[in-house]
C-alpha cells in the first residue's frame, strides 16, 4: 500500500544533495536547511528501507553497496520526474533557466558570439553564463553545462568534443627585439614567460627532440588567471607565452605577436569539449538544445601554422 506520509521524492532529492555535495553542513546550506534536520532525515529514510546507506565519520561520508545503488536510482528517478513535469508543463519544448560555464577565451570568441541566435531559436530560455578558466563542479554549482579546454580528468560527466587547437610560443615583436629569439628550448632560461596562478595538469613546456619530448619553461615575470590574461600581457611585450592557436591566431596573422621555437613544437593539440551530467538520466530540453546548436555552429577545425615566402606567418586552416 502507497505510504501517503512520506515524501519519497524530497527524501530522495535530499539524500542526492548529500552524496554529491560530500556532506550534511553542505547540502543543508543548498537546501537551506539545518545540518541537523538533513542527518534525521537521512536516518529516517535509512530506518524506512532497513539498510544503512551512509558510512558517517569525523572526516568524510562513503556510500555503502546499498547507498550506491540507491544513488543510482534516485538520480534516474528524479530526472524522470523533472523530465515528465516539463514535458507536461511545456511539451517538452527547451525552456527555463541555462546555466553555462565556458573557459574565458572560448567563449567570448566563439561561445558569445552565438547567444543572440540560440535565443532567438529557443527564446523560452533564460541563460545565465559564466566565463572563468577555474575548473567547477558541475553538481555542486548546479551548472547545466561546461565548456572545457584542455584535458579532461576523470568523472561521470558526459563530454562532447566541439573541436581542437594546437598550442604555441608567441612573444611580440618587441620583446624579440630586446630579449632575442630563443634558438632552443635551453635558451628559455634567459627569457621571461607569463605562467598561471592555477595548477596545469602539465606544468612545464613540451618541446620535440628526435623521438622524444622534454619540457622547459622560463622564469614568469607574471602569472595570469586566465588565456585572456596572458594574451594581453604577451601583447604588452611582458614575456613569452604558450597559448591556443584558435585564441591568437588573429594576432599572429596581424603581427601583433610571433611564434617562436616551431622546430621544436611537438604538435600537441587541446581539445575543447562540452561536458555535462546526463549518464544516468534524461537530458533537459534546453540542455540538449544547446549542445546540439554548440555543435552545430562551433568551428574550430584544428588551424595550422605556415611561414609564407615574406616570412611572415599564417594561419592554415
Amino acid at each position: 500500500m502507497a505510504r501517503f506520509d512520506t515524501n519519497r521524492s524530497a527524501e530522495m532529492e535530499v539524500f542526492v544533495r548529500v552524496v554529491d555535495l560530500g556532506g550534511f553542513t553542505q547540502a543543508a546550506r543548498k537546501l537551506r536547511l539545518t545540518p541537523s534536520g538533513v542527518s534525521k532525515l537521512i536516518s529516517r529514510l535509512e530506518a524506512r528501507l532497513g539498510s544503512r546507506l551512509i558510512n558517517r565519520t569525523t572526516r568524510k561520508l562513503t556510500l555503502t553497496e546499498e547507498g550506491q545503488a540507491f544513488y543510482q536510482r534516485s538520480l534516474r528517478i528524479l530526472g524522470e520526474m523533472e523530465e515528465a513535469e516539463r514535458e507536461a508543463a511545456s511539451g517538452a519544448a527547451p525552456r527555463g533557466r541555462l546555466t553555462v560555464n565556458c573557459n574565458i577565451p572560448f567563449g567570448m570568441l566563439h561561445v558569445m558570439p552565438l547567444i543572440p541566435r540560440f535565443l532567438e531559436t529557443h527564446p523560452d530560455v533564460t541563460l545565465d553564463l559564466v566565463l572563468t578558466d577555474t575548473l567547477i563542479d558541475l553538481m555542486q554549482e548546479r551548472a547545466d553545462v561546461a565548456i572545457r579546454v584542455g584535458p579532461l580528468r576523470a568523472s561521470r560527466l558526459v563530454a562532447r568534443k566541439l573541436g581542437t587547437s594546437r598550442m604555441v610560443i608567441v612573444g611580440t615583436p618587441d620583446y624579440l627585439t630586446r630579449f632575442g629569439t630563443p634558438k632552443s628550448p635551453t635558451d628559455l632560461a634567459e627569457h621571461r614567460g607569463i605562467g598561471w596562478t592555477f595548477p596545469r595538469i602539465r606544468g612545464g613546456w613540451p618541446f620535440r627532440r628526435g623521438d622524444r619530448t622534454e619540457e622547459a619553461v622560463p622564469p614568469p615575470a607574471a602569472r595570469a588567471s586566465d588565456g585572456e590574461i596572458a594574451r594581453r600581457l604577451a601583447l604588452g611585450g611582458v614575456g613569452l607565452a604558450r597559448l591556443a592557436l584558435f585564441h591568437i591566431g588573429p594576432d599572429i596573422e596581424a603581427g601583433r605577436l610571433v611564434p617562436v621555437l616551431q622546430n621544436y613544437n611537438p604538435g600537441d593539440r587541446e581539445d575543447i569539449h562540452a561536458v555535462y551530467v546526463g549518464h544516468t538520466a534524461p537530458l533537459p530540453a534546453r540542455v540538449r538544445a544547446f549542445i546540439d546548436f554548440l555543435a552545430e555552429h562551433v568551428r574550430v577545425s584544428d588551424p595550422a601554422l605556415k611561414r609564407a615566402g615574406d616570412g611572415k606567418w599564417r594561419v592554415v586552416v
